[in-house]
């Protein structure tokens, strides 16, 4: 479980202070994916970093399984797999070898890394990508070789930025399976989207940011009802008080 308390976060551009997040709280529990809207500027971004431990938060904390991010980050982030919104490979890998080196900087070793490689590999369908260098390879391999970095050391949560970017629709529709076998296994998945189809699909919560606090969270046809719209964009624009949140 992913839980997100009173965070605050500024920072300073042109000599002038920027608040980034303002008391944002939301829970991610396990078993359900959870969605993150918000037009640019809302402070998701901001949010995942301070989730992942590359910033810290000047107020509030991040909790992962109970451990606090601040605290104790190399135990809050090994329970915690990043799929980011880039799938930067290093080319003259194997796929193989990119996901060996990730098992090592997550502390797995001998026969343990070698069972667990070769499990992510057998879950995620990369028998015939494994020994060869990504250099090449398709968005949609890339995103595979990706997601098995983040789920070689086998987190119990998940955390996508913006994960179907560049991906075909076939790339997409893999993802999304994988992402629900993951959430029928009881991992808790957040991630954060532009697509309003796809959270409306894959989400069993949404939290909307905007201006670095909750506008608003609930079920997709919750939010809906709310807003009084049949159509999640719609509501999310309702929501956010503003139509410059459709293009974000």
């Amino acid at each position: 479980m992913i839980e997100v308390n009173n965070l605050h976060k500024s920072f300073t551009a042109s000599k002038q202070k920027v608040k980034a997040l303002d008391g944002l709280s939301f829970v991610a529990k396990d078993g359900e994916i959870t969605g993150i809207l918000g037009p640019n500027g809302a402070g998701k971004t901001t949010c995942l970093r301070t989730l992942y431990g590359l910033l810290k938060a000047d107020e509030g904390s991040a909790v992962i399984d109970g451990i606090n991010v601040s605290d104790r980050p190399l135990e809050a982030r090994a329970r915690l797999g990043i799929f980011p919104d880039k799938f930067g490979l290093y080319e003259r890998l194997t796929a193989y070898e990119q996901i060996d080196y990730f098992a090592s900087l997550h502390g797995l070793h001998g026969a343990a890394k070698k069972e667990a490689i070769e499990q992510v590999i057998k879950d995620l369908d990369m028998q015939e990508l494994a020994h060869r260098k990504t250099q090449g390879f398709s968005q949609g391999q890339r995103m595979k070789v990706t997601l098995a970095q983040a789920l070689v050391h086998q987190p119990k949560n998940f955390v996508l930025d913006e994960p179907t970017r560049g991906l075909d629709v076939m790339s997409t529709r893999v993802l999304r399976n994988y992402l629900a076998k993951f959430k029928a296994k009881g991992h808790c998945i957040l991630f954060s989207s532009h697509v309003m189809q796809e959270v409306a699909a894959l989400c069993d919560r949404v939290i909307i940011v905007a201006n670095g606090k909750i506008a608003a969270e609930g079920t997709p046809q919750e939010l809906c009802d709310l807003a009084g719209e049949a159509v999640l964009e719609d509501a999310f624009v309702k929501l956010i008080g503003s139509d410059e949140g459709v293009a974000a």
